[in-house]
């Protein structure tokens, strides 16, 4: 059986972005990943090509950094992917409407460390890091406390 956390290595952004399209693939209403590291680590990336992914027609997926919020409608459900960067406050994060989006949309939140108390208990965390090793390469690490990431683990990591 596979243990949270889980680490390792995308050695180049095709990998990031395949990790992505497999992941994306078991999202539904409700589901919520949190995407956290450094700028520059991979989070937008990793969440261009989810988003993309489920999408009928793949578009532009801009990063929210200025925006926010984007909305997307995936046949699996709205998703909202939120860059929460320039937040200072939880009043901030309420009037984005992201708590009614944790329970009936997929949510990806980039800068999630904003949420503080907020924070869905039931959400993936996805830790990206530059590696040392390769210039391209990054760490990763998948971190879960809901029995339900378990079969998404098993399949993507057997």
């Amino acid at each position: 059986m596979i243990e949270s956390p889980l680490h390792c290595t995308l050695s180049t952004p095709e990998e990031t972005a395949e990790l992505a399209t497999d992941i994306a693939g078991a999202l539904g209403p409700g589901d919520c990943l949190l995407l956290e590291g450094p700028i520059g680590a991979g989070k937008t990336h990793f969440a261009r090509h989810l988003i993309q992914s489920l999408q009928d027609h793949p578009e532009d997926v801009p990063s929210p950094t200025f925006t926010l919020v984007q909305t997307y409608d995936v046949p699996a459900a709205e998703l909202w992917h939120a860059d929460l960067y320039r937040l200072t406050s939880l009043d901030e994060v309420e009037e984005l409407g992201l708590l009614s989006a944790f329970d009936d949309c997929i949510t990806l939140i980039e800068w999630p460390d904003r949420l503080e108390e907020l924070t869905p208990t039931h959400a993936l965390h996805l830790t990206f890091s530059l590696d040392p090793d390769g210039e391209d390469a990054r760490r990763l690490t998948l971190q879960w406390s809901d029995e339900k990431w378990l079969p998404l683990m098993e399949r993507i990591f057997p």
